[in-house]
C-alpha cells in the first residue's frame, strides 16, 4: 500500500509543521482508494484528495483523563509532545469526505525535534487501516516525513509516500 500526495499537498503539510512549531501540529487527511491491476501483483494505492489542518486541542485535562481512558503512561499536557484531534473535527472531515464521494484516509501530525517514528502514545491512539503521516521538524525546520498504517495487531507498518507534481488548475 502507498499514499499519494501532490506536491502543493505535501507543502501545505511541510508549513503547517514549521508554522505550529514547536507544538505538535495535526491534520486529517482526505482521498479515495484505488486498485491498480496493471502491474503483474494488484496494489492500492491511497490517493490524497485534501488535506484539512486542524487544531491541536492538547490540553491539561486531555493529559489528565485520556490514560485513564486508554492506554498510555501518564502524559504531559504540553503541546510540544502531544496531538488530540477534536471529534467535531473528525465528524466534520467525515461529512466532507462524503459530500466529495471520498473518504478519510488518515492523519497527520508533527514529532518537533524528534524523528518521524511513532510513539507510543501514537500507537495508543491510532486506529488500524488509517495512514498516519508523522512529520519530523528540527529547530523549525522540515527534516523528514513519513506515513504509517497500524495493522490488526497494533504493530506499526511503514507506508510508501509517493509525491507527484501539483496539476497547474488546482
Amino acid at each position: 500500500m502507498s499514499i499519494q500526495l501532490d506536491s502543493k499537498q505535501f507543502n501545505l503539510l511541510i508549513r503547517h509543521a514549521e508554522k505550529t512549531y514547536p507544538e505538535e501540529c495535526c491534520g486529517i487527511i482526505l482521498g479515495t482508494i484505488t486498485h491498480d491491476t496493471t502491474r503483474t501483483l494488484t496494489s492500492d494505492r491511497k490517493l490524497v484528495l485534501d488535506i484539512m489542518p486542524v487544531q491541536n486541542i492538547w490540553n491539561e485535562e486531555l493529559a489528565k483523563d485520556l490514560p485513564q481512558i486508554v492506554d498510555i503512561p501518564s502524559r504531559s499536557s504540553q503541546k510540544e509532545r502531544n496531538f488530540f484531534i477534536a471529534p467535531e473535527d473528525i465528524l466534520h472531515a467525515q461529512k466532507e469526505a462524503r459530500n466529495r464521494k471520498a473518504i478519510v484516509l488518515g492523519f497527520y501530525h508533527s514529532h518537533p525535534d524528534a524523528p518521524a517514528i511513532p510513539s507510543e502514545f501514537d500507537r495508543a491512539i491510532a486506529w488500524p487501516d488509517y495512514s498516519y503521516l508523522i512529520i519530523s521538524l528540527t529547530e523549525e525546520q522540515f527534516t523528514d516525513v513519513k506515513s504509517w498504517q497500524l495493522d490488526r495487531e497494533r504493530k506499526f507498518q511503514s507506508e510508501n509516500i509517493e509525491i507527484v507534481e501539483s496539476k497547474e488548475n488546482t
